[in-house]
């Protein structure tokens, strides 16, 4: 898979409810591992807010991005901490 096909890749949580898209790709400038991906949350119509996700928190990649956790619905800009 390609980075050009998954930005802008629909993200689904663990309850496969539509959380946004894939704004961007994290990488380890040393290694070239993915470290993440940068979501684009739906605000409305002129806003949005962006969430970095660890690859850990990634279920799996297809037609949509599933992800192990829900994305918590907040006005600020957040970063999603991996569960232990």
């Amino acid at each position: 898979m390609y980075l050009s096909e998954i930005k802008g890749m629909a993200v689904l949580d663990k309850n496969a409810k539509a959380v946004g898209k894939v704004e961007d790709v994290k990488f380890d400038p040393e290694t070239g591992a993915v470290e993440g991906i940068v979501i684009g949350l739906k605000k409305n119509l002129i806003s949005k807010d962006e969430v970095e996700v660890p690859f850990d928190d990634i279920a799996a990649i297809g037609d949509y991005i599933i992800l192990k956790k829900e994305i918590p619905k907040e006005t600020k800009p957040v970063k999603v901490e991996k569960e232990d």
